[in-house]
């Protein structure tokens, strides 16, 4: 049985950047409160629990240093890494807590690239009040929102508002009180909010505040990427079947996700990208 935790790095450009995660394999999953304990000693915005079922497939368990998560990207990269690692290159299928999907995971030097399919996805609007609360959080007014990319609430396992900026400035210049944040993403249901930039109709810049994990902002976010892409996907969005994020940028962590989008309504998104160990 392996107890160790792994760390690595999801969504790297190349050999820098990136996301955090802590990996967990064992044979059977930790109590509650012993998966919430190594959370927070690891520190990372989360860490992925995995023990292998009867049936081959792993259960899994994500934890924030706060709060269970009902799914993180990142992490689940992190996780194909290591199995793949483990178990040699393929694909994994994953039980999570509402869902079950997969991820795949392929050497190549000292990198491994991996790919998750995400549980469906949904969207619906938000009201104007709560757009209002939203945009104070930042400090944004309705003048920097791109209305092509309406504000709605969105979800790709777990659930998220996203807001669209106008302007890169505007996406840079994001700032929050985390502990507002935290409240308005606990009493909401959001485990991040998506701050994103058009660069393009296929390139995007993202910024994700994650005060519901106690994290003042994740440099990659695979759950994020993957309700966006299918937001997208639910207004018509030209996205020509693929989108590409730099994530991270303005952290100093630059993070490259790929979101691969099928025609079908809710189907699932493959969000793909490289990991490196720390």
């Amino acid at each position: 049985m392996m107890t160790e935790i792994l760390k690595l790095a999801a969504f790297s450009d190349g050999d820098q950047g990136g996301n955090p995660a802590g990996v967990w394999i064992g044979a059977t999953l930790p109590d509650d409160a012993s998966m919430q304990r190594i959370a927070a000693e690891v520190g990372f915005s989360e860490t992925a629990f995995a023990a292998q079922q009867a049936d081959g497939s792993f259960r899994v368990r994500y934890f924030s240093p706060l709060a269970e998560v009902p799914f993180c990207g990142h992490a689940t990269i992190a996780l194909g890494a290591a199995l793949a690692a483990r178990e040699g290159d393929g694909i994994f299928d994953l039980q999570l807590n509402q869902a079950r999907i997969t991820v795949e995971g392929h050497a190549q030097g000292k990198l491994v690239s991996a790919a998750l399919q995400s549980p469906p996805t949904h969207s619906q609007p938000v009201s104007d009040a709560l757009l209002q609360e939203a945009l104070q959080l930042f400090g944004y007014g309705h003048e920097q929102l791109d209305p092509r990319i309406p504000p709605a609430a969105i979800n790709g396992g777990a659930g998220h508002l996203v807001l669209a900026l106008n302007s890169r400035a505007a996406l840079k210049a994001m700032h929050y009180d985390q502990a507002a944040g935290r409240e308005l993403m606990v009493r909401e249901g959001w485990a991040t909010i998506v701050l994103v930039y058009a660069e393009t109709e296929q390139f995007f810049h993202t910024r994700n505040p994650f005060a519901f994990g106690g994290v003042y902002e994740d440099p990659a976010t695979g759950a994020a990427t993957a309700a966006l892409a299918g937001y997208l996907r639910d207004i018509g969005w030209p996205h020509g079947g693929v989108i590409d994020i730099l994530q991270g940028e303005d952290m100093g962590s630059p993070s490259r996700l790929r979101a691969e989008i099928s025609a079908q309504p809710g189907s699932s998104i493959r969000v793909s990208g490289m990991a490196r160990y720390l």
